[in-house]
């Protein structure tokens, strides 16, 4: 957890009346938070909102980034996400992000929906493309080697990071035989690159009385695959939001494979944060896609 916010509730709360335009600024009582950021709710004179604080120096444009992923998935009008509204500095160093406030619960009901309403999500992009196509004699086409982005910008960091921390010399020799491997697993798949969530895991679903609700989104443009990666990890979605999805988008040949390669960035990615826990299971998926 985040340490406490170097500013004052009381300069928090005047900079939020001032910068929102609002009178009326009550704590709901509804808290918020996770690893990175704290959260709370609050009744303003335009309606509730959910504000997210946070310390640190590079707050700004993690906020600015989910500001940013927030409105790039509101725009394809596919998934429900919460509105974002500001992101506000404050004197003491501390940065807020300003958002609708929505009444979620854990998701139960509305699995499938998600499950419709991510396929949906993935393929908005490749149908604005149909689209642009059909109204267009000539289209700009997508110039994209997204199997030397993930290896070269997604695992190289993560790898050297390990290395330069640990000098694990069994990670790095698993590494050198796997990159070799890779563009193997790829072999006939056409990748049209995707708007992703980017961090789909159980803890960032949740669903309303109309629906599924995405939110704490990462977003990028990739394969679609790589975001039922993290999913599968830990849990929380289930069978029918796997039924769901894979009904609008099937399985393409060699799937399985290559979503032990999306999960290997994970895993890495939680050995350099959280520690050697999880470098068994990041050298279990490399020996296994080199065999």
């Amino acid at each position: 957890m985040r340490g406490p916010a170097r500013c004052p509730a009381g300069g928090m709360e005047a900079a939020l009346r001032r910068e929102l335009g609002t009178e009326l600024l009550r704590p709901t009582g509804h808290l918020g938070g996770g690893c990175i950021s704290q959260g709370r709710s609050y009744d303003t004179d335009h309606g509730r909102v959910f504000v997210k604080s946070n310390a640190k120096a590079e707050a700004r444009r993690m906020f600015e980034g989910e500001m940013a992923s927030l409105e790039a998935i509101l725009k394809t009008q596919t998934i429900k996400v919460p509105k974002p509204i500001k992101v506000i500095d404050l004197s003491g160093g501390s940065t807020l992000f300003v958002m609708e406030h929505l009444e979620m619960r854990g998701l139960n009901r509305h699995s499938a929906k998600l499950g419709t309403q991510l396929a949906d999500l993935h393929l908005h992009n490749q149908q604005l493309g149909e689209k642009l196509k059909k109204e267009e004699s000539t289209v700009n086409e997508w110039q994209n080697d997204w199997v030397t982005f993930f290896a070269k910008q997604r695992i190289q960091p993560q790898m050297d990071m390990i290395e330069k921390n640990s000098g694990d010399r069994e990670a790095r020799e698993l590494w050198a035989q796997l990159q070799l491997k890779i563009p193997s697993l790829f072999c006939g798949v056409e990748i049209v690159p995707a708007l992703l969530h980017g961090d789909l895991w159980g803890g960032n679903v949740a669903e309303d009385d109309s629906g599924p609700v995405i939110f704490d989104p990462a977003s990028f443009y990739g394969h679609s695959e790589y975001e039922l990666a993290i999913a599968g990890m830990f849990g929380g979605f289930s069978s029918s939001f796997y039924s769901a999805y894979h009904s609008k988008i099937p399985k393409a040949a060699g799937f399985e494979k290559r979503l032990k390669l999306y999960q290997l960035f994970h895993y890495m990615n939680h050995w350099n944060h959280f520690g050697t826990g999880y470098r068994g299971s990041s050298l279990n998926i490399m020996r296994n896609l080199i065999k």
